[in-house]
């Protein structure tokens, strides 16, 4: 019978938020962008190899602020996340793909408004030493999908743009797999 990796046994990364960002973008009638405050993300492995990897994203949509505060109402709006009813857009990877040496897809479900999507971000760990990484990605959609309308016009474009800074802070390195 084979015993359960401890968290001692797989390398632990915990996101930085000092160094990371999320953000969400419309590009209908009337362009709005907003940044998030309050998110939560979790890069955490089942083994040494980067492909059981397993990143989580949650972000608190009433956290989100523009710019120009007059906008905030209107990004929390029903037309668009709709803070009161959908208080959370989450982001669960569940396939890593290796991309090059580097880099690998993190393939997962993107929800938000209660509609939940296919989504794939990006997965960049250092190459020297692997103790540092960063995901990137952006999740763009039509505003529609997700039940959205921007200035009443539903023809509108949205992303949410996520950058996240990821230090290993325990375990043994990871174990990458020559890319061809």
């Amino acid at each position: 019978m084979l015993c359960p990796l401890s968290r001692a046994q797989v390398p632990v990364f915990q996101v930085t938020p000092i160094q990371s960002s999320i953000r969400f973008n419309t590009t209908s009638s009337r362009p709005l962008t907003g940044n998030f405050d309050k998110w939560k993300a979790t890069l955490t492995f089942a083994s040494r190899d980067p492909t059981s990897a397993v990143l989580q994203v949650e972000i608190q949509t009433a956290s989100v602020h523009c710019i120009n505060s007059k906008n905030d109402d209107e990004l929390k709006s029903m037309d668009l996340l709709n803070v009161a009813q959908d208080p959370v857009i989450s982001f669960k990877s569940n396939k890593v793909v290796q991309t090059g040496k580097t880099t690998y897809d993190l393939v997962g479900t993107f929800t938000m408004r209660g509609v939940s999507k296919p989504a794939t971000l990006k997965l960049v760990i250092a190459d020297q030493g692997g103790g540092s990484g960063y995901v990137q990605g952006i999740v763009p959609f039509e505003l529609k999908d997700y039940r959205m309308t921007s200035s009443k016009k539903s023809d509108g474009h949205g992303e949410v743009d996520l950058n996240l800074k990821a230090e290993q802070v325990s375990g043994p390195e990871l174990i990458r797999k020559r890319f061809q």
